[in-house]
């Protein structure tokens, strides 16, 4: 058994989706302390406050900060440097006080700041999991002149977050050639839950569609006019509009639809972007303009060739019944990659030769989660 700490950004459910995933797979041998905030804590707490093997500790963090329904970008950053100046090293001390208390055998954090450097000032060796980690260390060749000096700038807040890691692991639905000075990086797909693994996939007739809270109210009435049944997450529940039918997050029941579908039409994450990919279904994914990284997604997902993108502040019912009826196009791509793109397996092991390493193979359970 080992005692494994690990951090983790409160904003998006992308991040507690991969650490739910790594948690659960890992094995109930272990004993975990889970470090977080805002979103992410509610949702871990819906899915661990009664394990006694796993304690939850809320740990304020970077936020992001919206107008209406546009993403603030400036007042993100210049509060980002506020947190990092005024309650970073109050917040770092803690966390020390809090592994001396529970004395972990491995730090895990999926871009969050505090654990790092509480981690290095005791000397427990950390995993740096995540998904932002392709900024710096993937070639982003592909991707616009301005996403890529977006890259360079945002770049910066990886090695912020996470200025020393024994190892990194990178977790994302694409897979180009690593650059210079990141050739040590462990490249693997998205941490896929295993009811997504123990799906069977199948073509109905409805679309999913998976939403943020803040989407405008002109994209939901864009779905409700494409005049096909579609199954909407995200947004709470509510009266349906027409075909369209509005549902709570329920997991068993967004994998069924998800499984089902014809299709996908969402923002761009990478978790269930590569969900969808592994269940073989075209996307059609909606950046905000202001979300870079949301749009380097989808640019990696038009050139994996398994679906297509348009911004959410432009899309149209007319741009998503154009992208159903050319779906076919996607089948090739899709079959080559349908299941197979969880990156649980590699990120085990990673781990396991970490904790090996440190350890000198004291603990077989982590190895044997492989």
């Amino acid at each position: 058994m080992a005692r494994i700490v690990i951090s983790l950004c409160g904003e998006g459910r992308g991040h507690a989706a991969r650490v739910c995933t790594l948690v659960e797979r890992l094995g109930g041998e272990h004993e975990f302390l889970i470090a977080t905030t805002t979103e992410a804590l509610d949702f871990l707490k819906s899915r661990f406050q009664l394990f006694d093997n796993i304690r939850l500790l809320e740990v304020p963090g970077i936020r992001f900060h919206y107008v209406g329904t546009r993403l603030d970008v400036p007042r993100t950053i210049f509060d980002g440097f506020l947190f990092g100046g005024r309650e970073l090293p109050q917040l770092v001390t803690r966390m020390t006080r809090e592994l001396d208390r529970f004395s972990p055998d491995l730090a895990i954090t999926d871009f969050e700041p505090v654990l790092p450097r509480a981690a290095a000032r005791l000397g427990v060796p950390l995993v740096s999991l995540d998904h932002q980690h392709f900024l710096v260390a993937y070639d982003l060749g592909i991707l616009p002149a301005p996403l890529r000096c977006s890259a360079r700038f945002m770049g910066f807040a990886c090695r912020l977050f996470v200025p020393r890691a024994d190892t990194t692991v990178v977790s994302a639905f694409f897979r180009p050639p690593l650059v210079p000075g990141w050739r040590h990086s462990v490249q693997v797909g998205p941490l896929l839950r295993r009811s997504i693994l123990a799906a069977s996939p199948y073509e109905g007739r409805h679309i999913v569609s998976y939403l943020r809270q803040r989407t405008p109210k002109r994209m939901i009435a864009a779905l409700a006019d494409t005049g096909v049944p579609v199954h909407v997450y995200g947004l709470c529940k509510r009266e349906k509009v027409g075909r369209m039918t509005f549902h709570e997050i329920d997991e068993a029941r967004f994998v069924d639809d998800l499984a089902g579908c014809r299709a996908l039409v969402a923002a761009a994450g990478n978790q269930l972007i590569g969900e969808a990919i592994h269940l073989g279904k075209p996307l059609l994914v909606l950046p905000e303009r202001a979300h870079a990284e949301q749009t380097m997604n989808a640019h990696f997902l038009r050139a994996e060739g398994c679906g297509t993108f348009t911004s959410l502040e432009t899309v149209e019912a007319g741009t998503i019944r154009e992208f159903l009826g050319v779906t076919d196009r996607f089948a090739v791509a899709l079959a080559e990659r349908r299941g197979r793109m969880d990156g649980f397996p590699t990120a085990a092991r990673a781990i396991a030769d970490l904790v090996d390493r440190e350890t000198g193979g004291g603990h077989a359970g982590v190895a044997a989660a492989a």
